[in-house]
């Protein structure tokens, strides 16, 4: 998600919109005269999640197809916390660059109308809503995104939305004096001690009682809201209207301590971004109406959920039961839902996968644990079967009722880069760790989640650094590492226990050091119901030749004595390794090779 940088000191004026933008901002789109006026028929494209390889695309970054999309769009291409005039059109023209990756699903960036800026940044990023139900002008309207949605089907691509239940957009500040008008007021204390608080009636710190209203003279009891009306950065309350309800909305302030579930549960993010208060009936009541009405209307094939730890488990149990069942209603089966859990604690991760709950989640402890400490840091690859072995504990191993179609253990959603956290080039500015890496993410078990700019060597820092615009890479798909990528979506094509198959570990290793098979992590893909099995094996070294062996002791396999085992990747490798006649077998990896072995 995306947090706004800092409060509005008070209500003043941003530069106006055109008019022709304003009335985009306020009006919902006419699409009477498109073939995508109507809702579209109901598509069952996916078999197994399994099967998916998913691709993350800021739609303000991923291309330009429609200057008439292009409101407030900054002429500094290197203000990235502006709008950039990326468009639905956009990702339309684009569709054979995601097949020519070997793209099967594209997760877009919300959808819905936004503030449209917040203290000198826009939301581009679309995590700050003001109105569910209409499509920002910024990527064109319902009949362009009902348009992408048919386009990328007819390549047989699904589309994922990202949503957001936890929060609107800063819409109201808390009126803590009473005057109608937001503040930011320095309190001096009454005892002598000199001490100043400085108050933010945009973003006033977390109070558990409610934010109360106040004076020098003291406490007055639960502040009123102040709704604001700021048309020019559409800055005006909630659509639908019932969310301008007061009591619809936790009011307790802005999170201070990130470790008291009760602030990361019912309290605002920094910035401003106001809690809906998801316990309320009528709250959950209309964010699932909401949320089953943008599935019908843009023949949406899932949803990734944004800020899933900061809401109840209840909500969850609800939300995803019913969104379930009006899908089952309307055909439409293995609708597939993920959600983000911003968090390296794994067994909390999972919690949100309890029955009736979310199908996935974003796999945030691995990216941790093994992308960042293992193929960035050189930790022990002993660490990547640890945080496997915890997966049936901490992950539920049945499918939802109705939901994705596999246990959510089993399509854990894996990435390295994202638009919240440093890209890998970032902190590991090293293309042979990237493709050791990668060789990882496309052939262990669950679902690889690509973040758009990765296959092109994007390497930006924080937010906004890491929210490049890919058109400064001219779309090249001859890129070493475009190719990589290419190469390993066709191998997860080629040989389905890469995408179906069962994980066993074969080696992992707790030295580091340079000895016999330091760095090595070797594991199986074994498709049960067939018996075929594909071996992979990768060395994390920076700069060490290692080995599946130690000791004088080789790496056992499933393969019978005497299988000649040929690497079917990296592409044109002509190497080939025999099992011994007790069941081993000894592979030499150079440094950051990750090398994939069949049966001849």
């Amino acid at each position: 998600m995306r947090l706004a940088r800092r409060p509005l000191p008070a209500l003043a004026k941003a530069a106006p919109l055109p008019a022709t933008a304003l009335l985009a901002l306020v009006l919902p789109a006419c699409a009477s005269q498109s073939p995508y006026a109507e809702n579209p028929p109901v598509d069952n494209l996916v078999s197994d999640w399994r099967d998916e390889v998913i691709y993350q695309a800021l739609t303000d970054r991923f291309a330009n197809g429609d200057l008439n999309t292009d409101i407030n769009v900054t002429k500094d291409t290197s203000n990235l916390a502006r709008y950039q005039g990326g468009d639905f059109q956009g990702i339309i023209d684009h569709v054979d660059y995601l097949d020519a990756l070997g793209i099967t699903t594209l997760w877009i960036s919300p959808v819905v109308v936004n503030v449209e800026e917040d203290a000198g940044s826009a939301s581009y990023h679309g995590y700050w809503t003001q109105d569910f139900e209409n499509v920002s002008p910024h990527w064109g309207d319902l009949a362009k995104l009902r348009e992408l949605s048919d386009v990328l089907h007819q390549h047989n691509i699904k589309l994922v939305q990202d949503i957001v239940v936890n929060h609107i957009g800063q819409l109201f500040y808390y009126d803590i004096n009473r005057n109608g008008e937001p503040d930011i007021t320095t309190y001096y204390a009454t005892d002598g001690s000199n001490t100043v608080n400085i108050v933010s009636e945009w973003d006033p710190a977390y109070d558990a009682r409610g934010i109360q209203g106040y004076t020098s003279l003291g406490e007055s009891g639960l502040a009123p809201l102040g709704w604001v009306n700021m048309p020019e950065i559409n800055r005006v309350p909630p659509n639908p209207p019932e969310f301008q309800n007061d009591t619809w909305y936790h009011r307790r302030g802005r999170v201070t301590d990130w470790s008291d579930f009760d602030q990361v549960v019912n309290g605002d993010f920094p910035g401003g971004l106001k809690d809906l208060d998801t316990l309320n009936p009528d709250v959950q009541t209309a964010l699932i109406a909401v949320y089953e009405d943008w599935i019908d209307k843009a023949g949406l094939d899932g949803f990734r959920i944004d800020t899933l730890k900061h809401v109840e488990h209840s909500f969850w149990q609800r939300f995803c039961t019913e969104i379930r069942d009006h899908e089952a209603l309307a055909g439409k089966d293995k609708f597939l839902m993920f959600g983000e859990s911003f968090d390296g604690d794994d067994q909390l991760i999972g919690s949100y996968t309890a029955p009736n709950e979310v199908d996935s989640v974003v796999y945030f402890s691995e990216k941790f644990q093994v992308f960042d400490d293992v193929f960035k840091n050189n930790a022990a690859t002993t660490a990547v079967q640890a945080l496997f072995d915890a997966r049936d504990t901490n992950y539920n191993t049945v499918p939802q009722d109705l939901g994705a179609g596999q246990a959510p253990r089993d399509i854990l959603v894996n990435f390295m880069d994202n638009h919240d956290i440093p890209r890998f080039l970032y902190d590991k500015p090293s293309i042979p760790a990237l493709r050791s890496a990668l060789v990882f993410l496309m052939t262990e078990d669950g679902i690889p989640c690509l973040y758009y700019g990765t296959e092109q060597g994007f390497s930006g820092g924080n937010d906004p650094a890491n929210r490049e615009p890919l058109w400064t890479s001219n779309y090249d798909t001859s890129g070493e590492i475009f190719q990589h990528i290419a190469a390993l979506t066709q191998l997860r094509r080629d040989y389905e226990p890469l995408r179906r198959g069962d994980f066993e570990f074969r080696w992992t290793t707790d030295r580091v050091n340079g000895e016999e098979d330091a760095n090595i992590l070797a594991y199986e893909r074994v498709e049960q119901e067939t018996g075929e099995s594909v071996l992979v094996v990768i060395n994390t070294s920076d700069s060490n030749t290692s080995h599946t062996a130690y000791n004088g002791a080789g790496m056992p396999v499933s393969f019978a004595p005497g299988t000649v085992l040929t690497e079917v990747f990296p592409p044109g490798s002509t190497n080939t390794w025999t099992v011994q006649p007790d069941g081993t077998v000894t592979i030499e990896v150079a440094p950051r090779d990750g090398v994939v072995l069949v049966p001849r």
